[in-house]
């Protein structure tokens, strides 16, 4: 029994029992099916037609693209002055060193030896990677700790000292590890089981910090 016959039956029914009205449906291939049932006490007649629908426009939004943002510094010192630069008296930094330190809960002296390490106290160095400046912090460290400008020697000392107490903490106060990571990088620390990467900057790196800290402990 076809589709139609099924809608002949039912309307027939409809009209045995003198009901009036109109049926409405959709089909599946968007077409309206509209049949008017037509009903008196000596006449009933059904009429069917159909219509076609033209099928609803449905908007899609544009998708939103992501644009990468390109981080761009303006605290990259000029490199005639990286090089050139010799501070005379790292005494003047005492303060900055001090406030971290309290800051942190970092050793004011190995915070000290860190930078003697890093940069001979040059607030102006420069490494090859992009690192700038005492602690020689990199674009995405600055940003992680909210440094601003790297070659403010407040914020540049806050921002290390910030990064080397998340090392203490990460590797349970061991100061050779967290002065790997440092170095290295937190990732080379952990790949090597915990232990000092095999890294000839970063062997050579470890003993001269704590070669420097020991002295600033004495002094």
């Amino acid at each position: 029994m076809n589709q139609k016959v099924v809608l002949s039956v039912l309307l027939a029914a409809l009209c045995t029992f003198g009901f009036g009205g109109a049926i409405h449906s959709i089909n599946a291939k968007a077409t309206s099916q509209y049949a008017a049932v037509i009903g008196s006490p000596g006449y009933r007649v059904a009429v069917m037609r159909e219509i076609e629908v033209a099928p609803r426009a449905v908007s899609v939004p544009a998708p939103v693209v992501a644009r990468p943002t390109a981080m761009k510094r303006d605290d990259v010192p000029p490199l005639t002055l990286a090089r050139s630069y010799v501070e005379s008296d790292p005494s003047r930094y005492a303060s900055h060193i001090e406030a971290a330190a309290r800051a942190t809960n970092v050793p004011a002296a190995l915070i000290r030896a860190v930078i003697s390490a890093e940069s001979a106290f040059n607030p102006y160095a420069l490494s090859a990677t992009g690192a700038v400046g005492l602690m020689q912090l990199m674009p995405d460290t600055a940003a992680r700790y909210g440094v601003g400008n790297r070659l403010d020697p407040s914020q540049n000392i806050m921002g290390g000292a910030r990064y080397l107490g998340d090392l203490m903490r990460m590797f349970n106060n061991n100061i050779h590890l967290s002065l790997a990571a440092y170095n290295a990088g937190e990732g080379a620390v952990i790949k090597h089981g915990r232990k000092i990467p095999p890294f000839p900057q970063t062997v050579a790196y470890v003993p001269k910090v704590m070669g420097y800290y020991r002295k600033y402990r004495l002094a």
